[in-house]
């Protein structure tokens, strides 16, 4: 990949990577506590607590994506963004801009998932 092609993406990776520590620190900022007497009945509070699980699992799925982002970002320091871990072949521009934290090319991202589905 050329280096012009590799510092856009790094703009990109760097852009992403903000947004998602962004919305983590508006959620630790805000008022996430569960206060038995805020609710009039176990409903309301069984409803608060399954949106602070969901919240919380998000927040776990946004850390994961700023780990990729990160090791994406590392690749482009060392000068193999874009390569696939698996196999080692050119993972694509297209796919890149679709998804520049990725790590496998499109056959090899398709063979992870139909092994998956035969696993579960």
């Amino acid at each position: 990949m050329k280096k012009r092609d590799m510092q856009k993406f790094k703009k990109l990776l760097l852009q992403k990577r903000e947004d998602l520590l962004g919305n983590a620190k508006r959620t630790l900022t805000g008022d996430i506590h569960l206060d038995p007497d805020d609710f009039p009945d176990e409903i309301d509070t069984a409803s608060s607590e399954q949106n602070l699980a969901f919240m919380g699992r998000l927040r776990e799925r946004e850390r994961g994506l700023i780990n990729k982002i990160n090791e994406a970002l590392d690749k482009i320091d060392q000068g193999v963004f874009g390569e696939c871990i698996n196999c080692g072949e050119d993972i694509g521009a297209k796919r890149m801009q679709a998804r520049p934290m990725a790590q496998l090319c499109i056959d090899c991202k398709s063979e992870q998932e139909q092994l998956e589905r035969r696993n579960t």
